[in-house]
């Protein structure tokens, strides 16, 4: 059975705003499965739809086998959900904090301080319990609502902008407890995110969304390599529009465009490819100065079937250009 089922989901908000149009996709348990694209993309409102919090003008699903129309009660108490907006009390401790959490989701008595204590563990918060949530770190603040979302044994976990405003290193530990615990757990998550990397390093599949539709859906590796080719930019000292030309009829090259002093040439395969091209443009008298070759990535999945790119804002400053090789 999927542990998530969305099914032709939509929503439009007052004054005709659709927010999701016909979504539909499937999580198997044990899953990381990604909503992926800008803000404005549905993201939020898919998952406040599966979650009970807002209801569908269209379409159905259900998460652990309980279905959100016909039995909310069942899909809440199945559901660990961790907001955008943190939920933590800062004048409490993280023990205290996790406490009330399992006594809202009536956990037993007899087990609050067992759960407690093994949440803790799973986010590494045990040596910080019973200090103030005022004197922890974003980071640990971050874990903490992951915490509350699992102090009752959920089967499925939703999280919604998990590492938004959480610096590089923070972000990337964040991602390794998260991958531990769908190991250790078998929880199927379903989260959101509008950044590339953490799509491409948490997610076994995705569905990417743009203004409300899911325009593409399969693993990062499927939707990268859909795309067909590397990307091969040459710098040339002199007659950029001669060099696409010269290029253009070679086995291999999909399609070659002169930008400024620069060659970009789409070639089945990159690495292999180089070599050809700059010979070629040589015993043509075209002086190559430098040569990058650039890997699909999901920027360009993006573009692909949007037409624009999400990159500006969607993958912290000091990781643009990662898929980028210089030569």
């Amino acid at each position: 059975m999927d542990a998530i089922v969305a099914e032709h989901l939509s929503k439009t908000y007052p004054k005709g705003v659709r927010a999701v149009e016909d979504v539909s996709f499937r999580v198997a348990p044990g899953e990381i499965f990604g909503l992926l694209g800008p803000n404005g993309a549905g993201k939020s409102t898919t998952v406040r739809m599966l979650a009970t919090l807002t209801k569908p003008d269209g379409g159905t699903g259900s998460v652990a086998g309980h279905d959100i129309r016909r039995d909310p009660a069942g899909v809440r108490r199945a559901l660990g959900y961790v907001a955008q907006a943190s939920g933590v009390d800062k004048h409490a401790t993280g023990r205290e904090n996790l406490t009330l959490q399992a006594q809202l989701h009536r956990v037993p008595r007899s087990e609050i301080r067992q759960r407690v204590d093994r949440v803790l563990e799973w986010v590494g918060l045990t040596d910080a319990a019973d200090r103030m949530v005022q004197t922890y770190s974003g980071g640990m603040k971050r874990r903490l609502d992951i915490a509350l979302g699992l102090v009752h044994e959920p089967e499925v976990l939703f999280l919604d902008e998990p590492t938004t405003g959480l610096d590089p290193e923070t972000r990337a530990a964040l991602w390794e407890d998260l991958l531990r615990l769908k190991h250790e757990r078998r929880l199927a998550v379903l989260l959101t995110t509008h950044y590339l990397d953490e799509a491409d390093r948490l997610c076994d599949r995705l569905a990417i969304g743009d203004r409300g539709r899911v325009v593409a859906e399969g693993t990062p590796a499927e939707l990268k390599a859909a795309i067909r080719g590397d990307r091969v930019t040459l710098e040339v000292e002199q007659r950029p529009a001669e060099a696409a030309a010269v290029l253009a009829p070679l086995d291999g090259v999909l399609d070659v465009v002169p930008n400024g002093r620069e060659v970009v040439a789409r070639v089945l395969h990159g690495a292999t490819a180089i070599p050809q091209l700059v010979t070629v443009l040589e015993r043509a008298g075209i002086t190559v100065q430098s040569v990058a070759l650039h890997r699909p990535s999901l920027d360009d999945v993006y573009l692909f079937h949007t037409g624009h790119r999400m990159i500006s804002d969607t993958l912290a400053p000091e990781l643009v250009g990662q898929g980028e090789e210089r030569r």
